[in-house]
């Protein structure tokens, strides 16, 4: 038995982390999809199976409005920061302002983000890159993927020179070949929170209640905190 789940990316690898305790509980396994919130949304609006989400606060709430969410069962699991990654082999890059960004980023050769019109990150990215001045500058260099997962995955097998990434902090703390090299500077930064809610088609809502309550209770707040999570 499966309990089905629409996720943000930023949520794969504490899920995952909680998957073996949760089948303790239930006899479930977790089954679905993670990736880019909103095509993870349009995925329910066109009627994916899924007994629970976890995505933006403010998309959560705003399916709740469209009643595919229970509303009373929303549950904040806790703030994302969007931050910057480089390859394990690669020196940490020191971004402690938005012109010490602003130098990485154009002394880079190549820049793997998530989708900069569906996921959270890369919306902020291309937002970033306006801000800075350098939108047209390292236009060529972006290297767009479907979600955060994938291009961190990417990045980590880069072969240019002077790679960087930018996305959710969760998603570079579990992926292999990676390593979170800190947050985006003050006037750059993004925390974005992640809720988690039952759908109103959930096949399975009891299970999908226990799974919140492992999520979000006080006991798993180490576990958060280690998958990237802050609060």
């Amino acid at each position: 038995m499966n309990l089905n789940i629409l996720s943000g990316g930023a949520a794969q690898g504490l899920v995952k982390t909680l998957a073996a305790p949760f089948k303790a509980r239930t006899g479930f396994d977790i089954a679905g999809e993670f990736g880019a919130v909103g095509a993870m949304a349009d995925k329910l609006r066109k009627g994916a199976a899924a007994d629970i989400i976890i995505l933006t606060a403010a998309l959560v709430a705003k399916l709740a409005d469209e009643k595919l969410v229970i509303s009373s069962s929303t549950t904040d699991v806790g703030l994302v920061e969007t931050a910057i990654a480089v390859r394990v082999r690669d020196s940490k890059i020191a971004a402690g302002n938005a012109d010490d960004l602003r130098r990485a980023l154009l002394a880079s050769d190549a820049i793997y983000v998530p989708d900069t019109k569906t996921a959270t990150a890369g919306i902020h990215v291309a937002k970033m890159l306006t801000q800075l001045g350098i939108a047209d500058a390292v236009a060529t260099r972006l290297k767009v993927y479907p979600n955060g997962a994938t291009a961190m995955r990417e990045l980590a097998s880069s072969t240019a020179k002077h790679p960087i990434g930018c996305t959710q902090s969760t998603e570079i703390i579990s992926t292999e070949g990676v390593q979170l090299s800190g947050a985006l500077p003050k006037g750059c930064e993004l925390a974005t929170m992640y809720t988690a809610g039952i759908t109103t088609s959930a096949a399975s809502p009891h299970q999908a209640q226990i799974l919140i309550e492992l999520l979000t209770k006080t006991e798993s707040r180490e576990l958060r905190g280690r998958a990237g999570f802050v609060g």
